[in-house]
């Protein structure tokens, strides 16, 4: 039995506790009050004092691609191109990485990830093993999502899902205590029909976890609304047979049965009231990245509404690729800012709204809130102790706002996974990260040698 205590204790789930402390007993919480009441109540228990610290549940990065890690601000100057973007990503990945470079590139984003306190991440990968194994190398929990190729013509979905279910069974079969395996349907404009109905009877059957990205952007609008833009041009380029749905991408996809798993769906920027009204009828839940969409311009979701219809929502930083940086605090910042900023705002989002969106509303969003997002005796001792000491955290009025307003990822002193220590004190305890900073020099010289950016 172990106490770690702090000047506050952040449960999420419960009012904040001044002078307070969370009984640790193995991988579990075993109770959470004040420092005095849990001392008296364990006398026997080691105490670990954090100071002028917080202390809450473990950061969930609820949409995040660690995969592609090494390409941090490699793609900042096409980012005006959303084609042009994907394209190059496609072919740094396919065409200029090695297996290993984006192994390395996926360990290097879970040890961002540890250090910014983030304790479980929904990740979704082209090469899932390198998430996977990135995950369970540094002790984070997560689910990752085996994303399908380029598969938008249903003439090979049948190919298509066989080459899918194959990968899916060989990384499912490696899970763990922590890591869990779902599939990702990258999108509806990659995504043919049959093959999402195919995806949608053997996630339904197999009870597997389903994530993903919708409704993101205008040139998707287009396509699946009047199958005009680029996506168009790609397809003839490609020789792909796609016939527009005439709808919106969340009508369309429900037509395809996949909703019926109650996936995550990441982004949902251009959502209408009808389309939220299927996603709280679907059970669906929503990956909130406002940070990646306003990078690419590409709008914001409604988060008041989302969060408002009763849907769970949770925060995603997306990929470095595209947001740089894994930060779930600044996310939350940014995330209220975005929604406060809404012209079609009711109401003004709080602090309290986005740091829920970054635990607890993160955990219900990938199925784990039974397990992690809030500070609770029995569920898992998945946590992050914030410093408070800095002076442009002082003077602490209120806690949420002190650590949504005024702390960021370099702020963490300590984050915890089911009891295990992963980073404290300025190092990662699982990872080499003087190699890894080594392999990320080389692999980022060789994607500026690569000519593509």
């Amino acid at each position: 039995m172990k106490i770690l205590t702090a000047k506050y204790v952040v449960p999420i789930a419960s009012d904040p506790v001044i002078n307070g402390a969370v009984a640790i007993d193995g991988h579990e919480v075993a109770a959470v009050g004040t420092a005095y009441s849990l001392t008296e109540k364990y006398p026997t228990a080691h105490i670990d004092d954090f100071g002028e610290a917080a202390i809450l549940p473990g950061f969930v990065n609820c949409h995040s691609h660690l995969e592609v890690t090494a390409m941090r601000g490699s793609l900042d100057n096409v980012e005006n191109d959303f084609y042009k973007w994907l394209i190059t990503l496609t072919k740094l990945r396919g065409e200029v990485l090695s297996d290993d470079d984006i192994n390395i590139a996926a360990l290097a984003g879970a040890v961002e990830g540890a250090r910014a306190g983030v304790t479980c991440f929904g990740d979704i990968g082209r090469m899932g093993t390198a998430g996977f194994e990135a995950l369970t190398r540094v002790g984070l929990r997560g689910v990752l999502f085996q994303e399908t190729e380029f598969s938008a013509d249903s003439k090979t979905a049948d190919v298509d899902f066989e080459k899918l279910r194959e990968k899916f069974e060989a990384l499912a079969s490696r899970s763990t205590e922590l890591v869990e395996v779902g599939i990702s349907p990258h999108a509806p404009y990659t995504v043919s029909r049959k093959l999402f109905e195919k995806i949608a009877q053997f996630a339904l059957d197999r009870r597997i976890k389903v994530s993903i990205h919708a409704a993101e952007s205008q040139e998707e609008d287009d396509l699946l609304k009047t199958g005009t833009g680029f996506f168009t041009s790609v397809y003839e380029q490609f020789g792909v047979t796609w016939q527009s749905p005439l709808c919106s991408s969340i009508e369309f996809l429900d037509q395809t049965g996949i909703l019926e798993t109650q996936p995550l769906l990441a982004h949902c920027i251009r959502v209408s009231d009808g389309d939220i009204d299927i996603l709280n009828k679907r059970g669906v839940s929503v990956a909130y990245c406002p940070k990646s969409n306003a990078k690419f311009g590409h709008g914001y979701a409604p988060f008041e509404k989302l969060c408002d219809s009763g849907i769970n929502v949770g925060l995603g930083t997306d990929s470095v690729a595209s947001n740089n940086m894994c930060d779930l605090l600044d996310e939350a910042r940014h995330g209220a800012f975005a929604a406060r900023n809404r012209s079609d705002k009711q109401r003004f989002i709080s602090e309290r709204d986005v740091l829920y969106a970054a635990t607890l509303g993160g955990a219900k969003a990938l199925s784990l809130g039974d397990r992690i997002g809030s500070l609770e005796r029995g569920k898992q001792a998945d946590l992050a102790v914030i410093d408070l000491k800095n002076i442009a955290q002082q003077p602490v009025s209120d806690i949420y706002a002190a650590l949504v307003f005024s702390s960021n990822a370099r702020d963490v002193s300590m984050t915890m996974v089911a009891g295990k220590e992963i980073y404290r004190n300025d190092e990662v305890l699982t990872a080499d990260e003087q190699m890894i900073h080594a392999r990320l020099n080389e692999i980022g010289e060789k994607i500026i040698n690569s000519g593509l950016t």
